[in-house]
């Protein structure tokens, strides 16, 4: 049940920089794709939806990177093909164009966006067809660039017509009230909403202001680079997709992640929030009990885009539990949580927390 990560324009391929990265330290899996020889024997191979094995026993990522630009000042492409994982991808897994889209929904979308869609699909069909059973796909890109707005919903609308009903799940950018790179992203977020409505089926978001400040209040990091947010990032999107790499109990499945958290079709934007934000120094020195996690997860600092859900009510919560956690802890939480009504939920849903356990130690 393979999945494909497709990362478009400056933010979704710096964003899946710091994913590979992470996701091959997790599994343990080196710079060059290869197992060390005391791990290649083991039976867990779950991370196979995510990695495909070459003849030569090099573990090569299911992903795609799009960039219009061809060169970035701002590296992105480059960054990965001269960086410390130049080994992991095939190179035509990184797809360039001719000329960046400038910040401009239209040029990612008909202009630029259409001389290197069929490229892009091509590339995308090979890695399908080396897949035993496709579940979907993870998109990575910002709601404010051209590319990650105009090329992505290019791309999502064709992957609709060439893949029908495979899952779409987003790892959105979305503008910042008060960071803003562009002066036009509030016109390409909506533009790119409105296309992406109809053909995503979930859409996990997280705006750069959140981030900038969770990095600065918990990781004690004065002035946080786009390296440090987009590590950040990463271990949030290693959560959500933790079950889908590793054998877990819930979600093993991309459409369960739509089952759990989607009521309605078109409401398909979940607010992510992570818990515990802790730097290494402070990790050695701080024992956080089931019951602080839980909590910390519906306070708004923790959350990965700026808004109060206190003034609404939910609809669905899915709790992701990583580590060494027991069942009883985590009921007593949610008792608590209940028991204190500070988490209101819509009359039409029963209140229940879907609950996913995942024990397994990394590499």
């Amino acid at each position: 049940r393979e999945v494909i990560s497709v990362h478009v324009g400056q933010a979704g391929v710096q964003i899946g920089n710091a994913c590979w990265e992470l996701f091959c330290l997790e599994h343990g899996i080196q710079p060059d794709g290869r197992m060390p020889s005391d791990k290649q024997n083991q039976v867990d191979d779950s991370f196979s939806t995510f990695f495909s094995e070459t003849g030569t026993g090099r573990h090569v990522p299911r992903a795609i990177m799009v960039d219009l630009e061809p060169t970035s000042e701002l590296y992105s492409l480059d960054e990965i093909r001269t960086g410390t994982y130049k080994q992991l991808f095939h190179p035509e897994q990184m797809v360039t164009g001719k000329e960046d889209a400038a910040n401009n929904y239209a040029r990612g979308h008909y202009t630029i966006g259409k001389e290197v869609i069929d490229l892009v699909l091509d590339r995308i069909r090979r890695l399908a067809e080396n897949c035993t059973g496709l579940q979907g796909f993870l998109i990575f890109h910002s709601f404010g660039g051209g590319t990650g707005s105009g090329f992505t919903s290019l791309l999502m609308e064709r992957l609709s017509v060439d893949y029908g009903k495979k899952s779409k799940l987003e790892f959105s950018i979305y503008p910042a009230p008060q960071v803003s790179t562009a002066v036009v992203e509030p016109y390409n977020s909506i533009l790119t909403t409105h296309t992406t409505l109809e053909h995503s089926d979930c859409a996990f978001m997280v705006d750069n202001e959140a981030i900038y400040d969770i990095c600065r209040r918990n990781l004690d990091v004065e002035r946080p680079s786009y390296t440090n947010l987009n590590r950040l990032i990463s271990q949030v999107v290693s959560s959500i997709t933790a079950s889908l790499r590793f054998d877990g109990a819930l979600n093993v499945d991309l459409t369960e992640f739509q089952t759990n958290l989607v009521p309605y079709p078109r409401i398909h934007f979940p607010l992510a929030t992570y818990a515990p934000v802790i730097s290494a120094e402070k990790a050695y020195h701080e024992s956080l009990s089931v019951a602080d996690i839980t909590n910390a997860c519906f306070e708004p600092a923790n959350q990965m885009v700026k808004c109060d859900p206190r003034h609404g009510k939910y609809m669905a919560v899915c709790l992701l539990y990583r580590g060494d956690v027991v069942p009883k802890d985590v009921n007593a939480s949610i008792a608590s949580i209940k028991t204190k009504r500070t988490i209101q939920f819509v009359d039409w849903c029963p209140t229940g927390f879907k609950v996913c356990f995942y024990f397994a130690i990394e590499m």
